[in-house]
């Protein structure tokens, strides 16, 4: 899944999410992250999460 850094989802309430942003925080901290939270983040298709 590639997602622009400007990408920004609309929840239902109104809230705007910069998931764009998000993503790239998460890819830039992958070192730091858990092994639950990489796998969480593979599932939803994030390719640099998976390990190997």
């Amino acid at each position: 899944m590639t997602v622009p850094r400007a990408h920004v989802e609309r929840l239902e309430d109104g809230t705007e999410v910069k998931l764009g942003v998000w993503i790239m925080n998460q890819k830039s901290r992958r070192a730091k992250l858990t092994a639950d939270k990489l796998a969480a983040l593979a599932v939803l298709g994030l390719e640099w999460a998976r390990e190997g």
